[in-house]
């Protein structure tokens, strides 16, 4: 395994949350590939498509940053196929507040799509080779403003109302 495999590999077997073409999914590493669940009752995957590519960004664990991006082949898995049973089983694990928790590898099977993004080639973007750039995408334009400036009494109100929030009940008397 190259170097910018290795860093692939464990910054996205670390990170709880990536980004696919942009937008934040969980997943789960699974036999050298990041695996992610979609469809009804679970995460939107707008844009996947099996046979295609997706950029994935993968932030660092420690510092919450930007850490490496790279592009995945993206491979749809078959409903209870070996592989598919070991995606499911590691993402069961990673599922939070699963309404069905019992039955819901089930309803994965019969409503949701499984996708396997296999890494492909070098990161496109890894600690040395950053663009400058924050890679935030910019406010989208809106008419909405503030109408009024501040009441010049609102501080001495909030400064008054954390003091009074700070003494003991029943000192006030």
């Amino acid at each position: 395994m190259t170097t910018h495999g290795a860093l692939v590999e464990e910054a996205t077997k670390k990170s709880g949350l990536v980004w696919i073409d942009g937008r934040a999914v969980w997943h789960a590493w699974v036999d050298g590939a990041m695996c992610v669940l979609g469809g009804p009752g679970e995460q939107p995957l707008p844009g996947l498509s099996d046979g295609g590519t997706a950029s994935v960004t993968v932030r660092s664990k420690d510092k919450g940053g930007r850490l490496v991006t790279w592009v995945g082949r993206v491979r749809l898995l078959a409903p209870h196929s070996p592989e598919w049973e070991a995606a499911a089983a590691e993402l069961k694990g990673r599922r939070l507040n699963a309404p069905d928790a019992e039955r819901m590898t089930e309803r994965w099977a019969r409503d949701c799509a499984l996708y396997r993004l296999t890494p492909e080639g070098s990161p496109t973007e890894y600690p040395g080779a950053m663009p400058g750039g924050s890679g935030a995408a910019a406010p989208v334009p809106t008419p909405v403003t503030t109408r009024h400036p501040v009441p010049a009494a609102l501080p001495r109100l909030l400064a008054r109302r954390s003091r009074t929030s700070k003494e003991p009940r029943g000192s006030r008397g």
